[in-house]
């Protein structure tokens, strides 16, 4: 990693640290998952758009798992599309 010096509006700090002591992370891993989404919206070009639904339980544990990884849900998402597209998933998944 590497610090880096921004300059931001009073109220977008503000926002920005109200949001992240909700979510339990510190500011600096707020803004680098809000630079993720937004790169990973940015380069997506011509998509699809997939909506689900899942037990909040395991949402928060895996976007957990996810963080810690520096992936998205759209990047994890697209790397198990990807292993079914290349039949990477292990046979005993496909009875």
């Amino acid at each position: 990693m590497r610090t880096i010096q921004m300059t931001l509006d009073d109220d977008l700090v503000k926002a920005v640290d109200r949001v992240s002591k909700e979510l339990h992370m510190s500011r600096s891993a707020f803004a680098r998952k809000a630079l993720r989404e937004a790169l990973a919206r940015y380069s997506m070009g011509k998509t699809s758009t997939i909506r689900a639904r899942i037990e909040p339980d395991l949402k928060g544990k895996a976007e957990q798992i996810l963080e810690q990884l520096g992936l998205t849900t759209t990047q994890a998402i697209t790397l198990f599309y990807k292993q079914l597209d290349e039949q990477l998933i292990p046979a005993g998944l496909w009875a």
